[in-house]
Parts: structure tokens; sequence; C-alpha cells
């Protein structure tokens, strides 16, 4: 099973880097992936959100989608897990500074998809017009040879449950 994954990861990432690369995205990239730095892009937007009363579980929503997102991707299966990322395996030079955390799931994918999640659950019309920064995050840790394709699939997947794992319980507290 986990040659299966192998092959779909050093799959994507030559493809990425045969038909992709180029110098305008090698400029773009690091500037999407720094928006996901630390989640900074959905706390900027959720902590907009909570100036505004009518939105503000909306930003609390997303706030502790963020929390959960990481509580469990970065501090329990990163742990588990222990993937080196694919610069490690090649010694490649990165156009980013290296991120010292192991890969696997993405991070940056993880929590963009959980703030994602929660504005298309609560604000669809807002979670569709930021539905692009989110994928261009997820897209960018794979350019940048941060991750393999299976770390942002399944950091896609782990966002998204914890989403809609958040809105559930808030429309069970709050509704």
């Amino acid at each position: 099973m986990f040659n299966f994954f192998k092959i779909i990861d050093n799959k994507g990432l030559k493809y990425i880097s045969e038909k992709c690369k180029n110098r305008t995205f090698d400029r773009i990239m690091p500037i999407i992936t720094m928006m996901g730095n630390l989640g900074i892009i959905w706390l900027i937007i959720s902590s907009l959100m909570l100036l505004k009363v009518e939105d503000r579980i909306i930003g609390i929503g997303v706030i502790l989608a963020l929390m959960l997102t990481t509580i469990i991707g970065e501090g329990i299966i990163k742990h588990i897990v222990r993937r080196n990322r694919p610069f490690q395996e090649n010694e490649e030079e990165l156009l980013i500074n290296r991120p010292i955390t192991y890969s696997f799931p993405s991070g940056h994918t993880a929590s963009s998809f959980a703030a994602l999640a929660v504005l298309l659950q609560m604000n669809g019309k807002l979670g569709l017009i930021l539905s692009p920064i989110a994928t261009l995050i997820a897209f960018s840790r794979v350019y940048l040879k941060v991750h393999y394709p299976t770390d942002v699939i399944f950091g896609m997947f782990l966002g998204i449950t914890c989403g809609i794992s958040v809105v559930s319980l808030l429309g069970r507290v709050v509704f």
C-alpha cells in the first residue's frame, strides 16, 4: 500500500517539476505559501469577522477549526508518522526556508481547508471567494517541494473534517 502512495507522490512531484515550473511561479509561490504560515491569512480574516457582530460566530468557528486542525495534524499525526520532506530525500535547493517539522500531513493545507470548510458552511459566498487562496496554498506546498502530494491530499481531508466538526459543534451549542 505504501508503495502505491510513493508512486503517486513521485509522479506528482515529477509532473509539477516538469510541467508547472517557471520563473513566475518561482516568484509567486513563496508569497502564496507565506500566507499560510501559521494560518496567518485565516487568522486575519477571522479576526476581521470578530469585529462585526453578525459575523462573530463565523470568526470563532474559523479560529476553533484552526486550533483543532493544528492539535491533530501538527501535534499528533506528524509525530506519529514522522515522514521526511521531499527536499530531504533529494537534497534540493529550496525557494523558501527549510521547514523543520515533519512532512505528513501538510499543516498549511489542513489549516486552509479547515478555515475554508467553516466559511463555506457558514457564509458560502465568502467561502467561494476565498477557495482559490486555500487551493493555491495547498498547491504551493508541493510546487516548493516541501510536501508530497499525499501530504497535501490528507491535509485537505483533515482540514475539511475539522471544519465540518467545528460547525456541527457550534450548531449544537449556539443555534
